[in-house]
């Protein structure tokens, strides 16, 4: 019950009128449209454990002063359940958790931003990805994949007269479907949920 009211409530907001508050007003039209960005998650390949080998682009396209869409390339790997909330459940990182092995992926987002208030959005994110399984030795075991959801409400501050942009957010993320895990990966994977909520984003951008 507690999902379907969090995704309602979240289809709600990406469907408002434009009666709304937009990011820009619909008579400006001199704003840029495009923009290139990323996410502060590259710093955690300076972690000295488990470094995910994290790269990400975001390329946005602002169809409107409401309406943003953006693609975003990446890749990453990582070694414990995504069920598990990176920051806040101390399972994560423990060694009894951690598969025996590791996941890379690589993923193609497509994202959909609707502004409600000023700078406030909220975002329904797609991506597909598709999984290499590696064991401890570094071999590959088998390939999966994953349609991984990410359901988003965050606040766009403009920077430097518009030029730059941050977006921190806070994220229900949901393991939409995935293929059959190899055995090892199957059993912890299944120990978790489908669904993280509260997980933290903080994305920046270049306009142009």
């Amino acid at each position: 019950m507690q999902n379907k009211f969090l995704l309602l409530s979240l289809a709600f907001m990406l469907s408002s009128g434009s009666q709304l508050n937009a990011q820009y007003a619909q008579t400006d039209s001199t704003y840029k449209k495009w923009f290139i960005g990323s996410t502060l998650f590259l710093l955690g390949n300076l972690s000295s454990t488990n470094p995910p080998d994290f790269v990400q682009l975001n390329i946005g396209y602002r169809i409107s002063g409401n309406d943003v869409i953006t693609l975003e390339p990446k890749t990453w790997k990582y070694a414990w359940p995504n069920g598990i909330h990176p920051f806040l459940n101390k399972a994560y990182g423990k060694p009894e958790e951690k598969f025996p092995g590791y996941v890379r992926e690589y993923g193609l987002s497509v994202a959909y931003q609707r502004f409600v208030w000023n700078g406030l959005y909220a975002e329904l994110n797609l991506m597909p990805t598709l999984q290499d399984f590696v064991n401890n030795n570094g071999k590959k075991m088998d390939r999966g994949f994953q349609l991984f959801n990410t359901y988003r409400i965050g606040y766009h501050i403009k920077l430097f007269k518009d030029r730059f942009f941050i977006q921190p957010s806070l994220a229900i993320t949901h393991r939409a479907y995935h293929t059959k895990l190899p055995d090892g990966f199957k059993q912890l994977d299944d120990k978790w949920s489908k669904f993280v909520y509260g997980e933290p984003g903080f994305h920046f951008g270049i306009n142009f």
